[in-house]
């Protein structure tokens, strides 16, 4: 007699192996250091999370022109409020702030416009990178189509910080790349200058170079020969990141196998060719975390311009906190500047993160 097994229902998995319950199981209650851990450090949040929020929120003073408004014991958030728009836009002229707003509303689109398939990237590229800082300069600059002209010395606040933040990435990262790939050249003379620049940079702080670029330079120039302030300045920065750049990118190019570089030599491709379309695609999406690492701490090192006397985010709040209406509000100002540095820097990083997941074609997750 022949036995028949009929397939039993499909039944769902149980409650405690997935969602939430399962979440918190798997990484908060996973072991007993793991409990005492998370026990810990919810003690630690019920120690400081309702002060901060009594202090920042619920006894925070909101509005008011001048430091005696705040006469409660939370924040005095009415410096911030007041401030603002100097904050986002250092001396900019206030009737001419939209010429910022629309370069902003333009590159935003332009960037969401990738995302369009029918769209040539190629194209949109040669947009972005060529056409717009042109439109860009001279929305911000004026004298052309009846704009006022604004002179550089005059752009500060946020709008500075992002300008010299994205113009130091967009130019860091090509000449980066020559210079890993000229570091890792047959030619000796190309070689050797690649290496004396990445490490002679690499030995220099930032600030040096920032004082370099503001003050010596103009010494070693020919008479009536002068650059832009913010012009100097942004190749000082430029030149500082792309020498980090190099070495992260030679690190890419060193972890791919022997035989990648083989295979383009057996297709035929020229040196350029299979560096394009073979080697620096492998290599660039190895070492995304350490580009985006750069990427960050270049944006986060621009508050060095202080130093030259320039007004990025972080100078204009220290600036406004020297105004005899507003003493006392220096933490409320830096608690803004780290929120909007926060803002920039997580997203940078969780955009890369969703960029890793989109190339990760090589291994399948279990």
């Amino acid at each position: 007699m022949a036995i028949v097994f009929k397939p039993s229902p499909s039944l769902p998995p149980p409650s405690t192996s997935v969602g939430a319950v399962a979440w918190i199981r798997q990484n908060l209650l996973s072991s007993p250091l793991n409990i005492i851990l998370t026990m810990l450090s919810l003690y630690i949040m019920y120690l400081t999370i309702p002060p901060l929020i009594e202090w920042g929120i619920i006894n925070a003073t909101w509005t008011g022109s001048s430091r005696a408004a705040c006469t409660g014991t939370g924040a005095c958030w009415a410096f911030v409020n007041t401030r603002f728009d100097q904050f986002m836009y250092g001396l900019y002229p206030s009737e001419e702030t939209w010429r910022v707003n629309l370069a902003a509303i333009l590159i935003v689109l332009l960037v969401g416009m990738f995302s369009i398939k029918m769209i040539s990237k190629l194209y949109l590229s040669i947009t972005i990178t060529i056409i717009y800082p042109i439109v860009a300069y001279f929305l911000f600059a004026g004298g052309i189509f009846g704009l006022e002209p604004v002179e550089t010395s005059r752009w500060g606040g946020l709008f500075l910080t992002v300008l010299l933040g994205t113009i130091g990435i967009v130019a860091s990262f090509p000449l980066g790349i020559l210079l890993a790939l000229g570091r890792r050249s047959n030619m000796p003379i190309a070689k050797s200058i690649c290496i004396i620049f990445i490490e002679t940079i690499r030995a220099v702080p930032l600030i040096t170079i920032m004082f370099m670029a503001s003050v010596m330079i103009p010494l070693f120039l020919p008479d009536g020969l002068n650059f832009n302030k913010l012009l100097r300045v942004l190749i000082g920065i430029t030149l500082f990141s792309a020498a980090y750049m190099a070495e992260v990118i030679r690190g890419g190019l060193q972890a791919i196998p022997k035989g990648q570089y083989e295979a383009a030599d057996a297709m035929g491709l020229t040196y350029w060719k299979s560096m394009i379309l073979v080697i620096l695609p492998q290599a660039l999406k190895l070492v995304i975390p350490g580009i985006v690492n750069t990427f960050i701490g270049l944006f986060k090192d621009t508050t060095l311009v202080y130093i030259v006397g320039m007004f990025d985010l972080l100078g204009i709040i220290q600036l406004a906190n020297h105004d005899t209406k507003w003493l006392g509000t220096t933490i409320e100002g830096y608690v803004f500047a780290a929120f909007v540095y926060w803002i920039f820097c997580f997203g940078m990083s969780r955009y890369s993160m969703a960029i890793e997941r989109k190339l990760e074609t090589g291994h399948k997750r279990n």
